[in-house]
């Protein structure tokens, strides 16, 4: 963990909100209750270092085609080589297509189990390129790799010390669905993240590979988990608040490992994923989606990310093994949800730090709006939703050597899954802080 990711992970920590919020939240969530026994789950997928979202959806058409190859150079992916998609909705008259590194993808697009957002981005309300030049309600450190995460994860893009993320948020909204939970809603392949930070729902991190995070070297006889003279210590009386907190930490990452260690026992799936980093940790959430029942679940938010998106050098052969990566992993995740019978249940998209900007003459910079995938059998598919920004240098849409200004917000893309998941639309603002500024907090890809 470096300096800085410490620091800021400290600090979410130390923040929080008024016990009247936390009253005000609990009072609210008896509203949930009227979904009954249904299971859904989010699935986010991160890729770390901003992808090149205009290398992923890419114009077919001649005119709208040679607009991005000007200002992509040697890295624009040849007009014929681009994947075709046949939407359901009107796109203005132009064709579109994916890289040639994601099959699978366009096959989920073709099946109606996949649809793209378009130019999305952190905004704190809608904005002109006049807005930008004047540097008027723009989010702060736009183009900064952390800063934009934290926009991204936690839709306080004026804030880059957020103490919350949307994700965790949402969790802590809607956690009274989960009637008897054993672990956290929050789980996470990838580690802790802003994504999942929160008030009263802990963000549990797993094993992208075995699920479980056991503890090593404290075991007694051969016998599975800790040993009595360790968890003495964890449960014994500390007379300081630190030491407290640390059994209680201790004690609950105990408790985790064999409730998830249990409920793993027996789980098998036929479904083969990807010999990738992605495919071992969408592995996993498939195996702990397979075990909802017996850990206690109706509502559970996943966190997956990797990373090698920041291709400054030669993206051109950088970037295609990771999109291979994303589409033969999301292809796999989605044919496991319909081996377990909950493909219309589970949602996985995709989030990113930014888009990226004009050829520099290797690669490509850090950018703003930025293109997004969305998959499962409750996203309403073979569609293509927002705005497709005007790829001239120059134009309306360029903040600037081709960074689209965004004309989706992120916390659009956020809250139409954050409805489709459960929330009521009156309580969205407590998640989305920003929400009330934008047009329309249901962009309709969401069934």
């Amino acid at each position: 963990m470096n300096r800085r990711k410490f620091l800021g992970q400290s600090a979410r920590g130390l923040m929080g909100i008024s016990a009247a919020a936390f009253a005000g939240d609990l009072a609210r969530i008896s509203a949930f209750a009227q979904t009954g026994g249904d299971y859904k789950a989010l699935v986010c997928i991160f890729l770390y270092g901003g992808n090149d979202g205009d290398n992923t959806f890419i114009p077919r058409s001649t005119a709208a085609y040679n607009k991005y190859a000007a200002i992509r150079g040697s890295v624009a992916i040849p007009q014929a080589n681009i994947l075709p998609l046949t939407p359901l909705n009107s796109t203005g008259g132009v064709d579109f297509g994916f890289n040639p590194a994601m099959p699978e993808l366009q096959n989920l697009f073709t099946q109606g189990k996949a649809s793209v957002v378009t130019n999305v981005g952190p905004l704190v309300r809608p904005i002109t390129k006049a807005d930008y030049q004047a540097n008027r309600n723009l989010p702060l450190s736009l183009f900064s790799h952390l800063d934009q995460q934290v926009a991204w994860m936690t839709a306080k893009p004026q804030d880059t010390m957020a103490g919350t993320g949307w994700g965790g948020r949402l969790a802590d909204s809607i956690n009274s669905l989960n009637p008897s939970p054993q672990v956290s809603m929050a789980i996470s392949t990838s580690g802790t993240n802003n994504f999942m930070a929160s008030n009263l729902v802990f963000q549990y991190p797993v094993s992208p590979f075995s699920g479980s995070l056991a503890f090593n070297g404290v075991t007694y006889g051969g016998t599975e988990g800790p040993s009595p003279a360790f968890t003495g210590l964890v449960d014994q009386a500390h007379p300081g608040l630190l030491e407290t907190e640390y059994g209680k930490v201790q004690r609950r990452a105990i408790d985790a490992d064999r409730a998830v260690r249990s409920a793993l026992q027996g789980v098998t799936l036929n479904t083969v994923f990807p010999n990738s980093f992605l495919g071992a940790q969408l592995r996993t959430v498939a195996k702990l989606i397979a075990a909802r029942t017996t850990l206690g679940f109706r509502r559970q938010i996943f966190f997956c990310g990797y990373g090698g998106f920041d291709t400054h050098g030669d993206q051109a052969t950088e970037q295609p093994p990771l999109l291979q990566q994303l589409s033969q992993g999301m292809n796999a995740f989605y044919n496991a949800t319909v081996e377990l019978n909950v493909a219309s249940n589970v949602t996985a998209f995709t989030m990113s730090d930014f888009g990226r900007s004009r050829f520099n003459g290797r690669g490509t910079d850090h950018g703003w709006g930025s293109h997004h995938l969305v998959v499962g059998g409750g996203v309403n598919g073979k569609r293509i939703f927002g705005q497709f920004p005007d790829q001239t240098l120059g134009s309306n849409d360029d903040s600037g050597d081709g960074r689209w200004i965004p004309t989706t917000a992120s916390d659009q893309y956020a809250s139409t899954m954050a409805l489709w998941f459960g929330l009521q639309q009156n309580n969205l603002s407590g998640v989305l802080p920003n929400i009330a500024n934008f047009p329309t907090s249901n962009l309709g890809f969401m069934l």
